[in-house]
């Protein structure tokens, strides 16, 4: 009889959902207010994208040894000057925050020599080639040429290149065609461990890959111990029968406080996305397999990971990856594409 109530409930809110949605579908608020009432499905990431904002203001835009705020603000300088025709007063909006978070993260110990040299490079550049007889950039500039960094911050230049100058390649449409064909989603691995080296080579190819505003938002965590490599690949759906087999696993974490507003809140999974494409294709060519493994939004699961994997809740992972030497006698599913002429469409 309990049984029997609960299934009839369920069933009566279900209908009662069912017509609600076509009424709250068409506003904002309404959605939102359907959701307060009918689903969780939200929350988790709610409170996450203001907690994430509050680490971003306590932070300054600076996180450890990198900052997402130096950064965004050089790729921005760097966009301005490759524009045509380039004007000679430009970037004003952020020029002195770019300034003064330049001078704060050379200040941290610790933090990376590389992309100090990045941004010493680009400021150098901005302020030769813009009219410093505007007050703000005179201002600017001022600040700036009173930063006293290491030497060895300004022997490398990292300048704006022209396009005949970028690295080269000879690898054909069809060779790449061949890679991507290779690149199967394998559930059967052999039972070896994976080597550190190969993820870290793996890695350096997928931080090549396009990042808004060069931010980068994004970690690889690599499991292969126990108890948490079985703990972990149990939570995804997607693992269901081959769990067990899975040698080493990687969860892709974005890092929601790069960002000061709400609106960039889905970045993590655009760049973490991008770059673990980049991650499996180079651990093909490395001899190993990979298996992408969706990470749904349930708010009991992103609790269950976040205390597995020691993350505050603005880091949210974007997917997990299953990494390992393929069995060479376990079949892969034959996952039928889409022509491309299905997916273009010329407007």
């Amino acid at each position: 009889m309990k049984v029997f109530l609960v299934k009839k409930i369920k069933h009566l809110i279900q209908n009662f959902q069912n017509i609600m949605l076509p009424l709250c579908s068409g506003s904002g608020f309404a959605s939102s207010l359907y959701f307060t009432i009918f689903s969780r499905d939200f929350y988790y990431e709610h409170k996450a994208v203001l907690q994430a904002q509050i680490a971003y203001s306590k932070s300054s835009g600076i996180h450890g040894d990198s900052s997402a705020l130096l950064r965004r603000n050089i790729h921005r300088l760097e966009k301005g000057l490759i524009m045509r025709p380039r004007r000679n007063i430009f970037a004003l909006e952020y020029l002195l925050e770019t300034v003064e978070v330049y001078k704060s993260a050379g200040s941290r110990k610790g933090f990376s020599i590389s992309e100090l040299m990045w941004a010493k490079s680009v400021l150098d550049e901005y302020f030769l080639v813009v009219d410093c007889n505007h007050p703000d950039i005179f201002y600017a500039s001022q600040v700036y040429f009173k930063i006293k960094l290491p030497d060895v911050i300004g022997q490398t230049k990292k300048l704006p290149y022209i396009q005949v100058d970028k690295a080269k390649h000879n690898v054909s449409y069809n060779q790449f065609m061949d890679l991507c064909l290779a690149r199967r989603s394998t559930r059967w691995f052999d039972q070896k461990n994976v080597e550190d080296e190969k993820i870290q080579q793996a890695a350096s190819i997928a931080l090549q890959a396009p990042s808004a505003c060069n931010r980068q938002p994004y970690e690889f965590y690599m499991v292969q111990s126990q108890p948490l490599l079985s703990q972990l690949v149990t939570l995804p759906g997607g693992t269901a029968g081959f769990a067990t087999n899975i040698p080493c696993l990687i969860a892709v974490v974005g890092d929601l406080s790069y960002y000061p507003h709400a609106r960039d809140r889905h970045v993590i999974y655009i760049d973490g996305s991008l770059a673990s494409m980049q991650f499996m294709l180079a651990l093909e060519t490395l001899g190993l397999a990979s298996c992408p493994i969706n990470w749904p939004e349930l708010h009991t699961l992103d609790t269950k990971v976040a205390k597995l994997l020691g993350l505050p809740q603005y880091k949210r992972v974007v997917m997990f990856i299953a990494v390992g030497y393929p069995d060479k006698s376990g079949y892969i599913a034959y996952s039928e594409k889409k022509a491309s002429a299905d997916i273009v469409r010329k407007l």
